[in-house]
């Protein structure tokens, strides 16, 4: 049995990962840590609910025994937090002190949905903070460490995307003519959810490489391709 937290439960993929773990038996337990409290009962998830998002490295230090394996799929837009240097606090900052408290508390795998074409020396702010983000992950040596880099993500979102909204309604409309033809730019959501909860779960049980780098290709393969609940 395997015991889980997430963090971004509410968001596009984070709420899919979270229902993904739901439904595996192999999960006995899940921390959610989160603003408001999920949309779920389930008696093996556990909430730990901060409208202080600063309080929540020290809520997942709490978490005892530690989880098995920490996702992360937190993450804002620059709209929403009203400026870049906002959305680093965010997507940057507490992501790395939630990823410290991991590791700090025992956590072994440490799971990431970053993003396609992050890379530390980007000149675009976005892209940058996730290849900043990845970097220093990587140097906190968990025993494996699992970074996702999927392409658009194609879902609803509750904030006002509007050139990716028109992009997202484009890779809807070219899945109608098969998956084939929107799998190597965009993925859905729940399929980048899927392949987060198989490839954490891959490298807390198999030989793994210590650090994982899944592209957009190996996310289908994971999410749609070869996914068994």
């Amino acid at each position: 049995m395997t015991s889980t937290a997430v963090v971004g439960s509410t968001g596009l993929v984070g709420s899919h990962i979270l229902s993904t773990l739901i439904s595996l038996p192999t999960i006995s337990s899940i921390h959610a840590i989160a603003r408001r409290q999920p949309p779920s009962n389930d008696p093996k998830l556990h909430p730990l609910v901060s409208s202080d998002s600063e309080q929540w490295p020290s809520q997942l230090s709490t978490i005892s025994p530690p989880p098995n394996i920490f996702f992360s799929a937190l993450g804002t837009t620059r709209g929403a937090a009203g400026s870049v240097e906002n959305q680093r606090k965010i997507d940057y900052d507490l992501n790395l002190a939630l990823a410290q408290a991991a590791k700090s508390a025992g956590v072994k795998v440490y799971v990431l949905i970053s993003s396609g074409g992050a890379s530390a020396s980007s000149m675009m702010a976005y892209p940058k903070m996730k290849g900043e983000l990845e970097d220093s992950v990587k140097k906190l040596d968990f025993e494996r460490t699992v970074i996702l880099r999927p392409g658009l993500i194609v879902g609803d979102r509750e904030e006002s995307r509007p050139v990716e909204a028109v992009a997202r309604k484009l890779a809807g409309l070219v899945g109608r003519l098969g998956n084939m033809f929107k799998d190597p730019w965009a993925q859905d959501s729940d399929v980048i959810a899927r392949a987060a909860v198989s490839a954490g779960l891959k490298a807390l049980q198999e030989d793994a490489p210590k650090v994982w780098e899944v592209g957009q290709s190996e996310i289908v393969k994971l999410g749609r391709t070869e996914w068994k609940a």
